[in-house]
């Protein structure tokens, strides 16, 4: 028997993304007109929106314009992370960034995703976790259930489908790795 998708059986009655629907449509419009648009550059605004949201950040977060995030009551950053123009935090579920991170320009956090398995096309969900210092590269993708451990690198247009090693360089769709992320050292200032 040949199985095939059926749309009109899909039923997401079962996910609740939390906030209620009022706070929901609250920040739908915010979201279009103080994040998703170019108009207000103001990061520290943006940070302070987030937070009226039931957004958690640490200090010296960074957000340019164009970005756009699904739900702030489910996302955490650390501080002085950037998270940069036209990023999307599409989070089904929660997203939990370190400090000292990077989100490049077009790159993509999705916390969701659908069973292809299921004629019914069922929503499946998964939190995505960077630890501290790590760098999702330009038009990068990290999908739902993936953990970017501590100063790993995603290479710009490469899909993260498995979690990414610590101090480790991922490229490529899938992402594998290619080599360590080794940091150059770091001269020291001569005391007097």
């Amino acid at each position: 028997m040949i199985m095939r998708t059926d749309l009109s059986k899909y039923d997401n009655s079962s996910y609740n993304p939390g906030g209620g629907a009022i706070k929901r449509l609250a920040w739908y419009y915010v979201n279009i007109i103080f994040f998703k648009s170019a108009i207000f550059p103001v990061s520290s605004l943006k940070c302070a929106l987030l937070r009226l949201f039931g957004a958690r950040l640490g200090k010296g977060v960074n957000i340019k314009p164009c970005v756009n995030i699904k739900y702030p009551w489910r996302l955490t950053i650390g501080d002085y992370t950037w998270i940069g123009e036209n990023a999307w935090i599409d989070n089904l579920d929660d997203v939990v960034i370190g400090s000292h991170c990077c989100i490049s320009q077009g790159a993509m956090l999705l916390c969701g995703n659908h069973n292809y398995r299921k004629s019914t096309f069922d929503l499946v969900t998964g939190k995505i976790t960077l630890e501290d210092g790590a760098w999702v590269g330009a038009y990068s993708i990290v999908c739902p259930g993936v953990t970017c451990k501590s100063h790993s690198l995603l290479a710009v247009h490469s899909v993260a489908t498995r979690n990414l090693a610590a101090y480790s360089i991922y490229q490529g769709n899938p992402a594998v790795k290619v080599r360590d992320r080794v940091f150059e050292s770091q001269p020291v200032a001569a005391q007097s």
